[in-house]
């Protein structure tokens, strides 16, 4: 199968490097030095799990050198999204584009430039970087990729891209509500993500400490309530089985955003805490919690602020 991975940071670099090293035929789009190492080097993942591996790979940073292919992964971060305008050379009438981003409401933003027949609804389960340009360090979890028809369902194309990514020793899920999954991720990334970026510490520390942890578990909850006004069918108890998960994980385990605010990235800030603290707002539920983080980091957003 052809693949283009549009993205190539850690969650692009790792996937993508899995399907190439599988004899997939891929394509990374990249850029800068990242995009020069790739293709003087090859692109290396670093793993613990699935071991050190250098795959040789096409890499460019225009689309249009490539040409339609079956499948994109689109792996940009969300603030980015108007790079879904230089998918469209990638895109012709077959191709499947799984949105590989955080947040509840990405796949729909990018169905509306390329059209709904092409956008398959996905959420990931990973830790990954760029360690330095063309090397991608895996820190933690496998690898899960979960997908399903939008708004719902499965097809003989998913059935087609589980076989895609279990020939590459990668977990697939199909699920038959992909919002659902959606939504459960976006219960675990809100805490993980916004919690390790706001107290600069791995998960171990915060669970530790008794108060760090009920913040944890609180902006779970308040997830986990602001779904189920939005309509969303989470099972009851979302938030306390995936704590309960929470604890049983690699205590050094640090959310995106804590890495990009370690870095001085931009923050997805808008699109986890901030989109419940805003969706809230809207139907009535309390959000202290995400409203806290959300307040704390949003300083950062695009990137350190100068000071006086």
């Amino acid at each position: 199968m052809r693949v283009a991975v549009f993205g190539a940071g850690g969650t692009g670099g790792y996937f993508g490097g899995l399907l190439a090293k599988a004899g997939e035929d891929v394509s990374f789009i990249a850029r800068g030095e990242h995009l020069r190492a790739i293709l003087a080097e090859g692109l290396t993942v670093r793993s613990k799990m699935v071991g050190d591996f250098t795959v040789r790979a096409n890499a460019t940073d225009n689309p249009a050198e490539i040409g339609p292919v079956d499948l994109v992964l689109f792996c940009v971060k969300t603030y980015d999204n108007d790079a879904a305008e230089r998918l469209r050379p990638l895109v012709g009438p077959e191709t499947m584009v799984l949105s590989v981003q955080n947040g509840i409401d990405h796949a729909e933003r990018l169905a509306r430039v390329l059209g709904e027949g092409h956008v398959v609804g996905c959420t990931v389960g990973v830790s990954a970087i760029v360690a330095a340009p063309g090397v991608i360090e895996h820190r933690a979890i496998r690898g899960l990729i979960r997908f399903g028809e939008l708004p719902r369902g499965t097809s003989q194309r998913t059935a087609q891209l589980k076989e895609l990514f279990e020939r590459a020793e990668i977990v697939a899920d199909e699920r038959p509500d992909i919002q659902v999954a959606i939504w459960e991720k976006f219960v675990m990334i809100c805490a993980v993500s916004g919690v390790t970026a706001l107290t600069r510490l791995p998960l171990g520390p915060i669970l530790a400490c008794a108060e760090t942890a009920e913040l944890f578990r609180g902006t779970m909850e308040e997830v986990e309530a602001v779904g189920h006004a939005s309509g969303v069918a989470l099972a009851a108890g979302t938030a306390q089985r995936t704590f309960d998960g929470m604890s049983r994980s690699d205590p050094r385990t640090r959310g995106s955003m804590a890495h990009d605010l370690e870095t001085g990235r931009r923050l997805e800030v808008e699109t986890l805490n901030g989109t419940v603290v805003r969706l809230g707002s809207e139907r009535g539920i309390p959000t202290p919690c995400n409203f806290a983080i959300y307040a704390a980091l949003k300083p950062y957003a695009d990137g350190p602020p100068e000071l006086p």
